[in-house]
């Protein structure tokens, strides 16, 4: 019976870099696997619980830091203690060759290092998958994607291309020439009406205004005006 592969991507330890797990996760998903990715600093036990509770079928570590040759066994007892003795343990990261080869004799699967192709990486877990299941367990792999060909310079006319790229623009409707002219001279010959300025009101005016009280300047000219009729 076909199924899918599902497969546990995660990144242990205090390393924060996860663009590689995520170009590989995305690479075994396109392949038509079932991937879930746990996201950056994982204990080896929250690792371990993730993939017993997803029932996976491999789990793959992602270590920058290098750490690799302490969470590597480490995830892997584990696995044995929790009954996932079965699954296949694999990863990658900056690793020396000489330790994937202790590693692999510990039971941890291959390991890919940097510049790895991610087509190597889905071989490898499928062939395993098979070996562990039977090839007829095996999903066949999703058809490519196609990919659209560039358009070749001079295949059509320049004009169609522009066309096609910049829409027609919508002419606006605008004064004549003259009409414009006609009204800016017009505007020029109209003379310009003087503001009206409002007449200053008298002393009387001021005072009924002020609401009947005579200011200080009013009086001081009323008495000024006495004082010089009794002269």
């Amino acid at each position: 019976m076909q199924r899918k592969i599902r497969v546990l991507v995660g990144k242990p330890g205090l390393d924060g870099h996860d663009r590689g797990a995520k170009v590989v996760a995305a690479a075994l998903r396109d392949a038509g696997m079932e991937v879930i990715y746990t996201g950056l600093h994982q204990t080896p036990e929250q690792v371990v619980e993730a993939a017993l509770q997803e029932d996976v079928d491999v789990v793959a570590l992602s270590i920058l830091s290098g750490a690799h040759m302490t969470l590597f066994p480490e995830v892997l007892n584990l696995m044995r203690e929790r009954g996932l003795e079965d699954r296949l343990l694999t990863g990658g990261g900056i690793v020396p060759a000489e330790d994937m080869q202790t590693l692999a004799g510990k039971g941890v699967g291959r390991l890919f290092g940097p510049g790895s192709s991610t087509q190597d990486i889905i071989e490898y877990v499928r062939e395993w998958f098979a070996s562990k299941h039977g090839a007829d367990a095996l999903t066949p792999l999703p058809a490519p994607r196609p990919v659209q060909p560039p358009s070749i310079a001079g295949s059509e006319p320049v004009s169609s291309r522009v066309a096609a790229r910049k829409p027609a623009r919508t002419a606006a409707v605008a004064t004549p020439r003259r009409a414009r002219a006609a009204s800016s001279a017009r505007a020029r010959t109209q003379p310009k009406r003087a503001a009206s300025r409002p007449a200053r009101p008298s002393g009387r005016a001021r005072v009924a205004a002020a609401g009947g009280r005579a200011t200080t300047r009013t009086r001081t000219k009323a008495r000024s005006r006495k004082a010089a009729r009794r002269r």
